[in-house]
């Protein structure tokens, strides 16, 4: 054979080897073909091609074997055990930059599964490697690199912590200056990941100027990017105090409020959530934030979505609510109750349900005044049949009585409270008749209508002990009225006035 001959078969051999690796990654981009090509040994070819010599061939077994990988946990788990990764770890310093994209691709699709999973692409090197491929000139690699180093941190604060140690911070700072839009992108949102878990790591992120650099993102015309800023905004500002007031001192809430009417619906809510974060930590916070329109412009926002994009704004409401009685009436003059009536009515998830219940009694619970405003928006009847509905979720159920609770001991709208009086039940019913027994000695009208509209008989019918509160709330509603009236209202007093007639005997002279 000539050598000629010789250097066509070893040709023809790599073009096999090519064909059939690019085949296999090809195959591993549908899901019904996952599980027979593992059942057929893909993996373990796959990883005898990632020592070829061919760079090419190594690269598409990276990417066949990411694919397999990102199917499930269960892939994600066979790579694993096949021990791929630290070959792909290995030689990630000797490859080129199409490779190193391919096998960042197989880290992140075995840590996205799990905090063990993420456990073992650390264990075997590969957070060192790609804050490594965070250096590369090739912003691809650096994209790629992040994303995996997201996917790592998202789990927990341990892995997180080794995010940082390993050096990630500084330069996931310096993606957010380059001009790449995808890099910005995956760079805020690994920032974000990071920031989620506890005080002490997101103050290593502020620590490198990562706000100011934020900031100055918001007003890029790029969607996805506003997205991840203000994720990432939320989750430096749920911490502290502190943290809160830098992101404030960095002039973040112009843009943010003008945000909020953005026609992307996921940059409006975390928006949503960034003044959430701010508004819960204290009244001068929230002020803040009412004083820039933000408040308003939240209410408004309610208006125009629905299911868990209101969730932030509902949560914001009742945090600002929270903090005094100034704040939650600038909620109802904001007309914030409408909103939040919208929302108990319109909304089906219990969760949803229960976070306006809740943000209801922040309003209401302050004084008179703040109850009278949430019984006159008609809350009481939604809120007392969402506490008797078997159908509710018992945090739904608890939030709802809560509320109710705390409402009814402040509330004197008499019209509003009446039809509670039918309905309650005995829990809730003494609260009702104990705000009747406060108002109706002072108030004539009062009385009257609730005579004639049938609220005193209903209290007639009303079964207490003797000595209980309730039955002293009755005493004193009955001792504003006649006796007469009293009996006349009460249970069997009719067949008594019958008995009456049938037993009377007319004299006979009178009627002559």
């Amino acid at each position: 054979m000539s050598q000629r001959q010789i250097i066509q078969v070893f040709q023809e051999y790599q073009k096999s080897r090519l064909h059939f690796v690019q085949t296999v990654a090809d195959l591993a981009s549908r899901p019904q073909n996952i599980e027979i090509l593992h059942n057929a040994g893909a993996m373990a070819m796959l990883r005898a091609l990632l020592l070829d010599v061919v760079p090419s061939i190594q690269q598409a077994a990276a990417v066949a074997l990411g694919r397999l990988a990102n199917y499930s946990a269960e892939m994600a788990e066979a790579v694993v055990k096949e021990d791929i990764l630290p070959l792909l770890v290995h030689s990630l310093g000797l490859q080129n930059r199409l490779y190193k994209k391919a096998a960042a691709f197989v880290l992140r699709a075995v840590a996205k599964h799990s905090t063990g999973l993420s456990s073992a692409v650390v264990s075997c090197g590969g957070l060192d490697a790609m804050v490594i491929c965070l250096e590369e000139f090739d912003p691809l690699v650096k994209e790629a690199a992040a994303t995996t180093l997201g996917f790592i941190a998202r789990h927990s604060a341990t892995l997180t912590q080794s995010v940082v140690d390993a050096g990630a911070i500084p330069l996931l700072v310096m993606c957010l200056r380059e001009p790449e839009m995808a890099l910005k992108r995956t760079a805020a949102a690994t920032i974000s990941d990071i920031c989620k878990h506890t005080p002490e790591l997101t103050q290593m992120v502020v620590e490198c100027g990562t706000i100011t650099h934020l900031v100055q993102m918001i007003n890029s015309p790029d969607t996805k990017l506003k997205r991840q800023v203000f994720s990432a905004l939320s989750q430096i500002s749920k911490h502290t105090v502190t943290m809160a007031e830098m992101v404030i001192e960095a002039e973040v809430l112009p843009a943010a409020v003008a945000c909020l009417k953005h026609p992307d619906d996921h940059v409006r809510m975390n928006v949503a959530s960034l003044m959430k974060e701010i508004v819960k930590h204290t009244p001068e916070l929230s002020q803040v934030i009412v004083n820039s329109g933000g408040l308003a412009a939240v209410i408004d926002y309610l208006a125009e979505c629905r299911g868990d994009l209101r969730l932030p704004g509902i949560l914001m409401l009742g945090y600002v609510a929270a903090h005094s009685e100034k704040l939650a009436m600038a909620v109802v003059l904001s007309k914030g109750l409408p909103q939040l009536t919208l929302c108990l009515s319109q909304e089906h998830d219990h969760h949803i349900k229960a976070s306006t219940a809740w943000a209801i009694s922040q309003i209401g619970g302050h004084t008179t005044q703040h109850a009278n405003a949430v019984a006159k928006a008609g809350l009481l009847p939604k809120l007392l049949q969402l506490y008797m509905n078997t159908g509710s979720s018992e945090d739904l159920q608890i939030k709802a009585k809560t509320a109710l609770n705390s409402i009814l001991q402040r509330c004197t709208d008499l019209p509003s409270l009446q039809p509670l009086l039918f309905d309650a039940p005995s829990n809730i019913l003494k609260h009702v008749v104990c705000q009747f027994s406060k108002v109706l000695p002072h108030d004539s009208l009062a009385r009257r209508i609730f005579v004639t509209s049938g609220g005193l008989a209903k209290v007639q019918e009303i079964k207490a002990k003797s000595d209980s509160a309730l039955q002293k709330y009755i005493r004193v509603i009955n001792d504003c009225f006649p006796e007469e009236v009293v009996r006349y209202y009460s249970p069997g007093y009719s067949e008594i006035l019958l008995e009456k007639v049938e037993d009377y005997e007319p004299e006979i002279s009178k009627l002559k």
